[in-house]
């Protein structure tokens, strides 16, 4: 084969898929709210199984619904039927996919489902299959051939299922009101949620003592400050222990090229710097961080007194930026 068919091969199977998902597009109609009724209607798990291709895609589907508000997890239907249907209980509600809608694996557990009332939510092609027969709520997929080119590996239908399971995730998020700020809760290890995370708790982390110095500070003293805080910068306090200037190397250099030395710390600080609130969003701190092209602050509280310092290169070291 040249390098020019594989390419079209390649495109045909995003153009087929696509289409595909044209097709899914205009066949979500009120099944997909009746759907969403029913699992906002209880307070325990959903519960998602499907085998081969479909198995991993409802591994996807449990992991997004778990992660924006929905409890939910994953159980292979094999599982189920040696033991593990004692993880359905009264209450619970069950998305099964396939697309043919006759897995035999899946059986047993529709039996269960039917048995004990469970709510089943069926994503197949076929109404008149065995799942689409059982499902209370049926998520219907249109017919569509595979972008494979032998018509048989799952594509096109995999597609449609994980487009399906995104936009039932969605709608709940949405109808639950899932802000970011939930979701950053339940990311504390991504990006995001440690964006999320409050210049408060941020700080409540830090072992490191805080590079302070009081007011009656000299430069020499300034300076061992500042190299011993390894920040770059030293806040100044008064006797009360308020924050009432800032001192950075910068200010040192400036300093010493201008022949002042023998400046103490009222004379070289830059007073009343900027300062964050604890209950600042850190991602809110990285955006005035980059707009005032500034490297560091201290966080204080109600009366002015530090209580942490946020770093730009500790930012970056840690994955914030």
């Amino acid at each position: 084969m040249t390098t020019q068919s594989d390419l079209d091969l390649a495109r045909n199977v995003i153009r087929t898929e696509r289409e595909a998902l044209e097709k899914l597009e205009q066949a979500i109609g009120p099944s997909m709210e009746q759907a969403v009724n029913t699992i906002l209607a209880t307070d325990r798990h959903v519960i998602v199984a499907g085998v081969g291709k479909s198995g991993h895609i409802g591994q996807k589907i449990a992991a997004s619904l778990a992660s924006t508000g929905t409890p939910s997890f994953f159980l292979h239907p094999t599982e189920a039927s040696h033991g593990d249907l004692g993880m359905i209980v009264p209450g619970s509600v069950v998305i099964a996919i396939s697309y043919s809608g006759e897995s035999r694996e899946l059986i047993d557990l529709l039996r269960y489902c039917k048995g004990n009332a469970i709510p089943l939510i069926g994503m197949t092609r076929a109404r008149e299959s065995t799942l689409g027969r059982y499902a209370d709520v049926l998520l219907e997929m249109p017919t569509v051939p595979e972008a494979c080119p032998n018509g048989l590996a799952p594509t096109s239908s995999t597609t449609m299922a994980l487009a399906l399971g995104d936009a039932l995730t969605i709608v709940l998020m949405a109808r639950r009101g899932f802000s970011r700020e939930d979701f950053g809760s339940r990311h504390p290890g991504g990006k995001l949620g440690r964006t999320l995370q409050t210049a408060g708790d941020y700080v409540n982390d830090q072992t490191d003592p805080l590079p302070l110095t009081g007011s009656d500070a000299s430069f020499a003293q300034l300076v061992i400050a500042v190299s011993e805080g390894r920040k770059g910068c030293v806040g100044i306090v008064d006797g009360n222990g308020q924050l009432i200037g800032m001192v950075t190397d910068g200010d040192l250099r400036r300093a010493m090229l201008a022949g002042r030395t023998e400046a103490g710390a009222l004379e070289v600080m830059t007073p009343r710097p900027r300062t964050i609130d604890p209950a600042a969003r850190m991602m809110t701190v990285i955006k005035s961080f980059s707009e005032n092209r500034i490297s560091n602050a201290f966080v204080v509280d109600e009366a002015g007194k530090p209580l942490g310092l946020i770093d730009m290169k500790d930012l970056l070291a840690e994955g914030y930026v």
